[in-house]
């Protein structure tokens, strides 16, 4: 199976969005720069994790992205269903029923093997997404680093980190 370089793109600007304090925006331009992506690529991607309600965006010259769930409410399998939809990786078109001397229908009534092993897989690894979250991350990334991880994210964050401007007129 091949997923497309977004998935990538998206997992790590997520994680790195986990990563934020609360309050922080990050705009898709300085996500890109970090990770040397393009920046139009990289929105698309964005875009569709904002349209499945994983992140929020902040519209505005100070605006950006955060994320709109925990980073322990956020799974892997969220990430790759909001960049690839939901549609299985292998999808059956019956083949089996084609060619110049295809058996009668009535042969093709149990589910092909094929698709049935192939969904299966599917479901494997989808559990297997599901089970980690966007802070499964982040702690495995805490208990493997030296410090130096750590200091180029918070330098990172000291030069992009936005927050955005208060509103003049809060409801309350």
């Amino acid at each position: 199976m091949k997923l497309s370089d977004g998935i990538e793109q998206a997992l790590h600007c997520a994680t790195l969005m986990a990563a934020l304090p609360e309050g922080g925006l990050l705009s898709a331009k300085a996500m890109a720069e970090f990770h040397d992506v393009s920046t139009s690529y990289l929105l698309k991607h964005l875009q569709a994790l904002s349209k499945a309600g994983l992140l929020h965006t902040e519209p505005g010259p100070r605006g950006g992205y955060r994320l709109a769930r925990a980073p322990d409410q956020i799974t892997l399998l969220d990430v790759v269903l909001a960049v690839e939809g939901p549609e299985p990786a292998f999808r059956c078109k019956e083949i089996r029923q084609n060619g110049p001397n295809p058996l009668p229908a009535s042969q093709f009534k149990a589910p092909c093997q094929i698709n049935a092993a192939m969904l299966r897989a599917e479901r494997a690894y989808r559990t297997e997404l599901r089970a980690v979250t966007l802070a499964d991350l982040l702690a495995d990334l805490a208990a493997a680093d030296d410090g130096t991880i750590a200091a180029r994210g918070c330098a990172f964050f000291d030069q992009h980190m936005r927050r955005p401007k208060p509103d003049p007129n809060p409801t309350t």
